[in-house]
């Protein structure tokens, strides 16, 4: 009866759903990475910024008609917007990760506030970020923003 009752714990526990799952970590990784991008705009350390981009990245801004591409252009309109503006946030809503290997996107809404120039501002909107891992780091390579 004893084994009879051990046997039926093992098989028991053996059943027990594990909770590492490493498609959420990579989610999770991903969402940090977005975060941690916001986090050095809002310090005004670019070059952390650029540690996140990935060398062929590209954007359709908010206002573009246009897709901007490159790091470099990239990074250069970082440059120039942590100069002129102040006491910036932004905030994530509704994030949803998507992962499929190497490769994982985030949808998104956001608000965001702060000043530019000495003028107060708020914006909210939508966003779509592909990101694509490479040697272990998930780097931003396409971002698509929608003001509403």
């Amino acid at each position: 009866m004893n084994r009879l009752i051990l046997l039926t714990i093992v098989i028991l526990l053996g059943c027990q759903p594990t909770t590492d799952n490493p498609a959420s970590d990579d989610e999770a990784q991903v969402k940090a990475a977005l975060v941690a991008m916001w986090d050095a705009i809002e310090k005004g350390e670019v070059e952390r910024y650029a540690g996140y981009v990935h060398p062929d990245f590209t954007q359709f801004g908010e206002n573009d008609s246009l897709l901007l591409i490159g790091k470099r252009a990239e990074v250069d309109g970082i440059r120039k917007y942590t100069t002129v503006a102040r006491n910036v946030h932004t905030e994530m809503i509704n994030p949803l990760v998507t992962v499929k290997g190497d490769v994982a996107w985030i949808t998104y809404n956001w608000k965001d506030g702060g000043a530019k120039d000495g003028v107060p501002f708020a914006t909210q909107g939508k966003s779509t970020r592909i990101f694509v891992r490479e040697k272990g780091r998930w780097l931003c390579i396409h971002g698509h923003y929608t003001s509403l």
